[in-house]
């Protein structure tokens, strides 16, 4: 696989990655990770002072399915949907089989009454690597522009 169709392999990765989240599709969503994945939502605030506090941290794919099962059978949280916009997606390079991987977004969300919100601004760092002709997140960084969240944090960013 060339260069040129990796790159479009890790653009339609992240289209990927916020579709599945926003039409609910979160067990699909899982398969989008290496087995041994870091998936972590930061807020700038702390990654600018160097603070290691995280929102949410999973650190395997059996991490991220858990939360997911959590989701469906053990939590209450707000029902709502989600709405991504995706920004451009910039490809810093590749080294060592690992593609370094940013692009902004915004995170809007809707009640079931009809109400949307903005709920989420920041950027996507992403660490990315291929198995054969498939890219997978290895590294999945979702910094979160204020700290403050609005409601209850319970889906993926």
């Amino acid at each position: 696989m060339g260069e040129a169709n990796r790159r479009d392999a890790i653009v339609a990765l992240m289209a990927d990655y916020v579709h599945l989240i926003d039409e609910d599709r979160l067990e699909d969503w899982v398969e989008l990770f290496t087995d041994d994945c870091t998936y972590k939502i930061l807020s700038r605030e702390n990654v600018e002072a160097g603070y290691p506090l995280e929102l949410m941290s999973c650190l395997s794919k059996g991490m991220l399915r858990d939360r997911v099962v959590s989701l469906r059978e053990a939590n209450l949280y707000n029902l709502h949907t989600d709405k991504h916009v995706l920004g451009v997606v910039r490809l810093h390079g590749e080294n060592g089989g690992v593609w370094s991987v940013q692009a902004n977004f915004s995170l809007y969300q809707s009640t079931l009454d009809g109400e949307t919100d903005l709920f989420a601004v920041g950027t996507y760092r992403d660490k990315v690597v291929f198995k054969g002709d498939r890219p997978l997140f290895a590294e999945k960084i979702a910094i979160n522009d204020t700290f403050a969240v609005a409601r209850m944090l319970s889906t993926p960013i």
